[in-house]
């Protein structure tokens, strides 16, 4: 008989312990650690000095042939885009994000799309019965006959399943519910995740099968279960965005057949979710006229130029503490160009309330933003409106100074493409591009230059 015993697992990092502790001393986090029973039946493994033979050997790196890889587009070049080009096969995929913001969704229009090219598809659920995601097939359209449904947990049961029809794609929704025999601990613990995606890499890489794992979140925006489970998988993507609001964002934070941090845009509609071709106009629509503290900025995700709108709100503070608040970017970082703005400027910002906002709910982090939220800011403080036709991008440091960013052109094609007619960028930008048409290109060296061209 196997005996049980109890171990504790960190959920951050997957880190063993054989009793609790507050803070993991892995990853630092603090109390991650979940009790699991496990079964310490050993399995036979080789031993190193039992002096049987190993079937391998080592292979010269210029005798390996580099195969191409055969992708498989979804149908929906958004997400060809964040998966780096289409799927495949072979691989397994990770998408997580919030419940209700369309994870399921998403992959069932992929999976019409592949099964009207003929291609076998198992949609494979361990929270909805068939009659639930018959209900969702017909709002979304007509489905073809390469399409296969199944309602089971348990993995011994699928993987014989798979065997048996060989389907080119799986879908697994979700890894939550699965569950293997061969970890004693219940369905959704540490140890029944990480066993279920080993069990599904292995069947993915054996089989040829590419294989979509639909993954929750928790409070923390990560997926449930250790981190472990990201670094199993060949591709991560995360679908952010409000639920309330009408577009998504598919972010490949992971990709080992591509470029990563790219993204893919998606409005939520009645009959599904609907791509959106261009990004930058469907973040502008309902832009501010002549109103201060709006200012337009650039920032790059992956290969693609977005134009957001940078909103910031700076008022006399009525308390001792003024209240600072930031959606959609950093907040450590607008307090930091604030510092800068009052040291080397002289800005008097220190007894006023700020508030910035990126427009329509998107969060972006890149530095190149900077020089947008201290232009917003300061058009707010003097109430003065910024030129509607003017965008602006460019890294701001501690001594005032507006450092260079990579894929300077492509901001400033995609700006004119938009109607914009000056671009404000580093100097050291602007003199590596060449003249663009259409475009006046302005380069500033410090904020303090930036600012005079408001006036």
């Amino acid at each position: 008989m196997a005996k049980e015993k109890v171990i504790y697992f960190c959920q951050s990092c997957g880190a063993e312990s054989t009793k609790w502790m507050g803070q993991c001393p892995s990853c630092r986090e603090w109390n991650t650690f979940v009790e699991e029973t496990v079964s310490t039946k050993k399995s036979k493994s080789l031993s190193l000095y039992s002096g049987s033979k190993i079937h391998a050997e080592a292979v010269k790196l210029k005798d390996i042939e580099p195969a191409g890889e055969a992708r498989m587009t979804t149908g929906m070049a958004e997400l060809d885009r964040a998966l780096g080009g289409g799927i495949v096969p072979g691989s397994v995929a990770l998408i997580g994000g919030d419940p209700g913001i369309g994870k399921s969704t998403l992959l069932l229009q992929v999976c019409r799309n592949l099964a009207e090219d003929g291609r076998g598809v198992l949609y494979v659920s361990g929270e909805e019965s068939l009659q639930q995601i018959k209900l969702r097939a017909e709002r979304i359209g007509k489905f073809g006959e390469a399409m296969s449904l199944l309602c089971e947990t348990n993995l011994g049961v699928i993987d014989e399943i798979v065997r048996k029809e060989r389907p080119q794609i799986v879908v697994i929704d979700s890894i939550q519910t699965m569950y293997n025999e061969s970890a004693a601990s219940a369905p959704g613990s540490v140890s029944q995740v990480r066993e279920s995606t080993g069990a599904l890499l292995r069947m993915a890489k054996g089989l040829g099968i590419a294989v979509f794992v639909v993954g929750h979140v928790t409070k923390e925006g990560v997926v449930a279960g250790p981190r472990v489970l990201e670094h199993m998988v060949d591709t991560v993507l995360y679908f952010e965005g409000d639920r309330h609001a009408a577009y998504r964002i598919l972010r490949s934070v992971k990709n080992r057949f591509g470029p990563t941090n790219e993204i893919g845009v998606f409005e939520m509609r009645s009959n599904g979710l609907e791509e959106v071709k261009n990004p930058s106009e469907f973040m502008l629509g309902g832009r501010p006229k002549g109103a201060s503290g709006s200012v337009v900025a650039c920032s790059m995700e992956g290969s693609r130029p977005i134009l957001l709108e940078v909103q910031a709100l700076v008022c006399r503070s009525n308390f001792g503490m003024p209240r600072r608040t930031a959606a959609g970017t950093d907040f450590n970082r607008v307090n930091l160009l604030m510092a800068v703005l009052e040291k080397r400027v002289g800005f008097q910002m220190g007894n006023c309330d700020a508030y910035v906002n990126i427009a329509g709910g998107i969060k972006m982090n890149e530095p190149a933003i900077d020089l947008g939220i201290a232009l917003a800011l300061v058009s707010s403080y003097k109430n003065r409106p910024v030129d509607e036709k003017t965008i602006c991008f460019g890294e701001i440091g501690l001594s005032g100074e507006v450092r260079s960013v990579n894929m300077a052109e492509q901001r400033a094609l995609e700006a004119r493409k938009l109607g914009f007619t000056a671009c404000i960028l580093p100097e050291s930008a602007k003199s590596a591009l060449t003249e663009i048409k259409g475009i006046r290109l302005i380069g500033v060296k410090t904020v303090k230059d930036a600012i005079g061209l408001l006036g």
